[in-house]
């Protein structure tokens, strides 16, 4: 049989337009003479759609779009992720109006509809709906009856959508019981680094288990913070990958399931996937969102540069545009950097300098602003600029904090933490030196070798006020993705005066990262959708 797995990348409620795409796919797997064009979770809406799903005709436009892509079947199986409903009056609490405006009286499902020959031939509902890191379908979705095996030309096909797949003794190996000869996963599976290699041994655990040959068609593209891999593969019934898809593209990759061998897996480096994974977030967010230009305030250190640099590997120079802003604290080893990198990347750079602005705040203020509330004051005053250049230019303002900062609150809200995407807020002070450094020369070297500084005080260092990065990142590491307790870091030899200040920081920090624009997710737990802390609360274990 000749299979066409549709990586795509949909837009979440561009209804019409993911119409045309999957449409415009089924065209050309028609063309290319494939039985079987398969398409990802939720392909018809984008995932995940969240609250839109309750607002009034969504569903109904979902369901009209639906219909489309049967008509489109004729001479081809279509199998495409969309949503069926069924309505009902008992149950559920129709009294707060909370709850009616959420949905009540109404079951959602989350399928895989088959199409073929211009006719439904199954609608085959997920089964296990996850609620943890980014997920919430059971806010959404009702879980399906149970698993099913459908016949198509010869084959008796399992179908199942992305978490069932992760479930031990879960619908796979039900389908498989039921005699089915193949299995297609069509998922919505967001990226981090290392995940496609965790799906691609769970895959051929799978498919060994059962004996089956496996297809999975992953979404591709970028949705606010999450990231969607794509990476599409095909595993034969002893494990063996018999065909990979590319990461981060979209496109239609054609299996002729008669002739598929063994293929090796090429593994990808962490820090180009998730460099991969922040190029792909950038493009798609302006994309999406109809914007076309970014501004970046320019400092001469090692984020702001590789903000830039990233930017102009995912929209090109011409619609990236640096902003230097210089205070009496400023040096001009700044400025020579600022704009030897800006050279580097082929973007216009302008300097604003803020001097007089931040001494005319002073006397404005008449109260004698000193300390911490005077350096603040900069970087405000900063945000402030950058804000304004982006509201007359219609751009948006890429952040430019990293998770180290964010974790330990060494930032200035409404100063620094201003914009609309954080490219490099899920990327360790580590890693951001780990990435720079390969970015093909564009980074002079020594922003990547001086010791780091925010400049809002005459020789400061980062290091005056943290730990090293070097164990700072480790002890955060461990806090937020291993969700380690005190007494676990200490008993890993972190010295106890540096977790207790390290704690201390990380908790009181709450109130700013939930102020943050949305940050690219490329690690298994990011500060944003997938965490979610109370502000207010007094544990500090």
């Amino acid at each position: 049989m000749r299979l066409a797995l549709a990586q795509i990348d949909p837009t979440v409620g561009a209804i019409d337009e993911n119409l045309s795409l999957i449409l415009s796919h089924i065209e050309r797997a028609k063309r290319s003479k494939c039985d079987l064009v398969v398409f990802p979770e939720l392909a018809v809406c984008g995932y995940s759609p969240l609250d839109l799903l309750w607002r009034r005709g969504f569903v109904d436009k979902m369901q009209e779009a639906q219909e489309e892509i049967a008509q489109a079947s004729t001479g081809i199986g279509v199998i495409v992720g969309g949503i069926t409903a069924q309505h009902h009056h008992d149950g559920g609490n129709l009294s707060d109006p909370s709850s009616v405006s959420d949905g009540a009286g109404t079951d959602l499902f989350n399928c895989a509809l088959f199409f073929s020959d211009g006719s439904l031939i199954a609608s085959i509902p997920k089964l296990n709906l996850p609620t943890f890191d980014v997920y919430s379908e059971r806010r959404y979705f009702t879980p399906g009856p149970g698993a099913q095996v459908i016949d198509f030309r010869g084959k008796s096909i399992g179908i199942n959508v992305c978490e069932d797949l992760w479930v031990d003794d879960g619908p796979t190996d039900a389908q498989a019981s039921l005699g089915a000869e193949w299995i297609i996963n069509i998922s919505a599976s967001p990226f981090f680094v290392g995940k496609g290699e965790v799906r691609r041994r769970l895959a051929a655990r799978r498919a060994r288990e059962n004996g089956v040959t496996l297809f999975y068609v992953n979404l591709v593209g970028g949705q606010d913070d999450v990231i969607f891999d794509g990476g599409s593969f095909v595993t034969g019934p002893n494990g063996d990958l018999l065909y990979q898809a590319p990461p981060f593209v979209e496109g239609l990759f054609i299996v002729d399931t008669d002739r598929a061998t063994r293929i090796l897996p090429v593994k990808q480096d962490a820090i180009v996937a998730a460099r991969k994974a922040i190029v792909l977030g950038i493009n798609d967010y302006l994309r999406k969102n109809g914007f076309s230009r970014v501004i970046i305030g320019i400092s001469g250190g090692v984020d702001s540069a590789l903000v830039a640099a990233l930017a102009v590997e995912a929209l090109g120079c011409d619609a990236v545009r640096g902003v230097f802003l210089p205070s009496l604290i400023s040096s001009q080893e700044s400025l020579d950097d600022a704009h030897e990198l800006a050279g580097n990347l082929g973007i216009d750079l302008i300097d604003v300098p803020i001097s007089q602005v931040v001494s005319d705040s002073h006397a404005a203020l008449q109260q004698g602003i000193t300390g911490l509330a005077a350096e603040n004051l900069q970087a405000r005053l900063r945000g402030t600029m950058l804000m304004t250049l982006a509201n007359q230019q219609n751009a948006l303002i890429l952040t430019t904090g990293n998770k180290s900062e964010i974790a330990v609150g060494y930032n200035t809200l409404y100063g620094d933490t201003v914009g609309a995407l954080a490219p490099i807020a899920d990327l360790y002070k580590t890693q951001v030196w780990e990435m720079a450094q390969v970015m093909e020369g564009l980074i002079p070297q020594r922003i990547i070798d001086k010791p780091p500084t925010a400049e809002l005080r005459v020789d400061q260092k980062d290091e005056d006020d943290l730990p090293p990065y070097s164990v700072l990142d480790a002890i955060l590491k461990a806090l937020i993705e291993k969700n380690a307790s005190r007494d676990d870091l200490i008993a890993r030899r972190f010295p106890k005066a540096t977790v207790d200040d390290v704690l201390s920081r990380y908790y009181r920090s709450e109130y700013k990262r939930r102020q943050l624009p949305p940050a690219i997710k490329v690690s298994p737990k990011a500060f944003g959708s997938g965490r979610r802390m109370p502000i207010t609360h007094r544990y500090r274990s």
